[in-house]
């Protein structure tokens, strides 16, 4: 056996031109593999995650995710794959998705699946695009520009119908957090709206009483009912969108369907829409052919084409379908109530100490306050959740929605139990106590103990440091 021959500086090189090759040493420190695997293990026990300690960020859906899921994310038919291999070596992937997409559609009533967005936010874009095609395809296009949203809805709502080419007109809300429907009735009757978005339940953590109805004044006008289902971990099991009336709607998988979600990734916002709308839905779409399974990737005339390079976010899809397989139809309708209770037990033990944003109606899968009780104390939302740090909790969301305000959105999720959820109540109510008792420099100099002290989050936001400036 002929040994290895180490190459030379020179035939190493020799690609490279001389006026890029470094002169003088760049200046990392020399240490052991040892001393680096202790410096970042160290570095990441000074984060706060969802293995340490609850999480209750509304709107987020912080909870945690079995690692079963993780495990058969990590298969090598599904993370190895590349996405131009030919189809007949990855059946099994294939089938994987087929079986999510049909996964979905039974969760939710609807007749057609789309597993290409990239996000909620892609989702949304997704669905409007698959409106936006229908009204191309029924000669409506020109007279139907605008979307009404809720004030009450996600802000990438509106977002997602500008992109898309519409005008987006407000439709106010109820005392009670609801709809107005006379204010969207009389939207509807100017005959140009192309779609009505609806966050079900909504930002407010409140479910639509009257969704059922707002549809049927929906489809009168000529228009199509979007769904916002960010929020249908709060529902699954129990209520079907297609039977509220819905047209198209999203899932964000990374937030009802296990995947970690937070950090700006990973997503996945497949969207489910009826018959109808199906046939306008993007490629690529797996499909079932005899025995095997094929991924159709030519847009036919009526498709709106491609949205996403590839056929979305492997990863997330099989977390996704590990979660439901393993959970089953009753497993998941479990869930939706756990997370439905465990909010309204944080609402009804707090509800004394807090100020309820809409006192006097229950909540789904989060609870949100508004700053009453902090009025005239010198202490603000903000305050309060760096003094969460202290006490060994991520903040819930704060200033949101911004039709609360001072809001503090707190969302356990279901997989909290009841001793998490009274230690969270316990220390929420120890810090109103100090409020009540005038400890404002104790909240303005909060966190003291975490590892980074009170930072300006909006001048760090605006002047990022974005290089690493090694130390003189």
């Amino acid at each position: 056996m002929t040994a290895l021959r180490q190459p030379s500086f020179e035939e190493t090189t020799e690609a490279l031109p001389r006026e890029a090759l470094r002169t003088k040493p760049i200046g990392l420190p020399g240490l052991s593999e040892p001393a680096v695997m202790r410096h970042y293990v160290k570095l990441s026990q000074k984060n706060f995650s969802i293995d340490t300690g609850m999480y209750p960020l509304g709107s987020c859906t912080m909870k945690f995710n079995p690692r079963l899921n993780e495990a058969m994310a990590r298969l090598p038919g599904f993370a190895e794959i590349h996405p131009l291999q030919p189809q007949s070596t990855v059946q099994g992937a294939l089938k994987a998705l087929h079986v999510l997409g049909e996964s979905l559609m039974t969760c939710s009533g609807m007749g057609g699946v789309c597993l290409t967005g990239a996000a909620g936010s892609h989702g949304e874009l997704t669905g409007l695009m698959c409106i936006r095609q229908a009204h191309i395809h029924n000669g409506e296009d020109d007279k139907r520009r605008v979307v009404l949203c809720p004030t009450s809805a996600h802000g990438t709502n509106p977002a997602s119908a500008a992109i898309s080419g519409y005008k987006v007109r407000n439709v106010e809300l109820n005392p009670d957090g609801s709809v107005n429907l006379d204010d969207l009735r009389q939207h509807l009757s100017k005959g140009d709206v192309a779609a009505f978005m609806l966050t079900n339940p909504s930002t407010i953590g409140m479910f639509e009483p009257k969704c059922a109805e707002m549809a049927e004044m929906v489809h009168a006008a000529g228009a199509y009912f979007y769904m916002d289902g960010a929020n249908f971990n709060a529902i699954m099991g129990r209520v079907k969108p297609a039977d509220l009336g819905i047209d198209v709607m999203h899932f964000n998988l990374h937030k009802t369907f296990s995947t970690p979600h937070g950090g700006g990734g990973p997503g996945s916002g497949p969207i489910v829409m009826t018959s109808e709308l199906a046939q306008f839905a993007p490629v690529p779409k797996v499909m079932r052919r005899g025995e095997g399974f094929q991924l159709v990737e030519e847009p036919d005339e009526k498709c709106l084409g491609r949205v996403k390079g590839f056929h979305g976010q492997m990863g997330v899809c099989i977390r996704a379908l590990a979660y439901i397989m393993s959970m089953g139809e009753e497993g998941l309708k479990m869930a939706s109530g756990d997370a439905v209770l465990n909010a309204n037990y944080i609402l009804a033990r707090l509800k004394g100490v807090l100020s309820p944003a809409f006192p006097g109606r229950l909540c789904m899968h989060e609870c949100l306050f508004s700053d009453d009780y902090l009025k005239d104390t010198g202490v603000t939302t903000l305050d309060m959740a760096k003094a969460l740090i202290d006490e060994g909790y991520h903040p819930p969301t704060m200033y949101f929605p911004l039709v609360v305000h001072g809001a503090l959105l707190v969302e356990p999720s279901e997989s909290e139990g009841k001793e998490s959820l009274d230690a969270f109540c316990d220390i929420m109510t120890k810090l109103v106590e100090r409020v009540k008792q005038g400890h404002v420099d104790y909240f303005k100099q909060c966190p003291v103990h975490a590892p980074i002290r009170r930072c300006d989050e909006t001048a760090a936001a605006v002047n990022p440091i974005l290089k690493y400036e090694n130390p003189k």
